[in-house]
């Protein structure tokens, strides 16, 4: 089965092209723009692949609620332009495939659980930490929804002692996305999380509150495997 797969995240979107045993055949990716531009780039590359389905995996908050007025939306997000953007509608508009939908650390949770380092697991949590936070929870067998989706990013957490940063989140301001995205890097040190030496302050601070949540984490959730991975504009890492 020829398999189309977007990962829409808030930095770049990647696309690709696959299989049910998880083969990719090809794969490319773009910076997101604002949405029409974004999208338009993503219908040109599937539309001589001749998938047979689509998985979307976005970054949020986005609606899952099949029964909503908005299902398919992005919703509140800070991203500029995308907050109320029917992704999946426009999408399916283009294409007349089945669809799969959800967030884009579900997404990850999933493959790692269907093809990774959970394989044959029954749970596990998927941190990841770019231009936002987010998580995604597998458990018993299944992704977790609920009333909207996880959105760990937004927890709150202790201050380290030696952080005075207000934090950067809009919503909350000293939340996890708010002290430890790569955006709140940015802020805090003046330069991008890629280009602060390893010896940097900076880094200590960062596995404080990152150890602190995924902590938090295991103590509530009790995954059998946990992973948190950290995109280019922190340090270009994936640590499990």
């Amino acid at each position: 089965m020829r398999i189309g797969a977007i990962e829409a995240g808030g930095t770049k979107f990647v696309c690709g092209i696959g299989d049910e045993n998880g083969t990719i055949v090809d794969r490319v990716s773009f910076p997101t723009e604002m949405p029409e531009t974004t999208i338009a780039n993503v219908i040109a590359y599937f539309r001589d692949k001749e998938v047979e389905a689509i998985g979307v995996g976005s970054f949020g908050p986005i609606d899952l609620d099949p029964a909503s007025p908005t299902y398919g939306h992005v919703t509140t997000t800070p991203k500029p332009g995308w907050s109320g953007y029917p992704l999946l509608g426009t999408l399916k508009e283009a294409f007349d495939v089945p669809f799969g939908w959800d967030t884009d650390v579900n997404a990850a949770a999933f493959g790692e659980a269907t093809w990774g380092a959970a394989r044959g697991l029954d749970s596990c949590v998927y941190y990841t930490i770019g231009t936002g936070i987010g998580v995604g929870v597998y458990a018993e067998g299944k992704m977790v929804h609920g009333l909207v989706h996880p959105e760990g990013g937004h927890v709150l957490t202790r201050r380290h002692p030696d952080d005075r940063f207000e934090g950067f989140c809009p919503y909350h301001g000293d939340c996890l996305e708010g002290m430890a995205a790569g955006p709140a890097l940015e802020k805090r040190w003046n330069m991008k999380g890629k280009d602060i030496p390893a010896d940097h302050p900076a880094w200590a601070i960062e596995a404080f509150y990152i150890g602190q949540a995924v902590a938090g984490t295991i103590l509530l959730l009790s995954p059998k495997k946990s992973f948190w991975a950290a995109a280019s504009c922190i340090n270009g890492s994936c640590c499990r």
